[in-house]
């Protein structure tokens, strides 16, 4: 039985991997070459790929599981485009306060890394959630909408 299968991948620089994993553990490895100017067109051909190899139906897919290696690489070398952040009021410099650890707690030449998004392009919006997910102030939805057209 194939339904409820689900499907990892993995798009990286070179490579995109993939892995089909079904219900009773089994699973089927797939990996194919990147297509760095249409990075979708690689992922579209591996599904399919697997699927037609394994026999199995679209509808049986119950999740395909995304990671992007190379997302996280352009995020990490701050070489992709200029972004923004949309977060809850009262929590735009969260991220870059962090936990404020230091990699030797005596290192007096260690130096924060800077902040992925600068601040000027954090912007705020209402909304605020308990910690069990119950919703305290229902999100601004107009305000996010005015934030991503700043």
């Amino acid at each position: 039985m194939s339904a409820g299968v689900r499907i990892g991948v993995d798009v990286g620089g070179t490579f995109t991997d993939f892995l089909l994993l079904h219900p009773g553990g089994a699973s089927t490895p797939l990996k194919m070459s990147s297509t760095p100017a249409a990075p979708e067109q690689a992922v579209i051909t591996g599904i399919r790929s697997l699927l037609q190899q394994e026999g199995i139906s679209p509808g049986d897919v119950a999740e395909v599981l995304h990671g992007t290696t190379v997302g996280s690489n352009t995020l990490l070398q701050k070489a992709g485009a200029h972004c923004g952040l949309i977060t809850t009021a009262g929590f735009r410099d969260v991220l870059e306060i962090g936990r404020l650890r230091t990699p030797t707690m005596f290192d007096l030449s260690w130096r924060k890394p800077e902040p992925l998004v600068p601040r000027k392009w954090r912007l705020e919006v209402q909304e605020r959630m308990a910690a069990d997910g119950t919703v305290l102030v229902p999100l601004d939805v107009d305000a996010v909408i005015a934030a991503g057209r700043l």
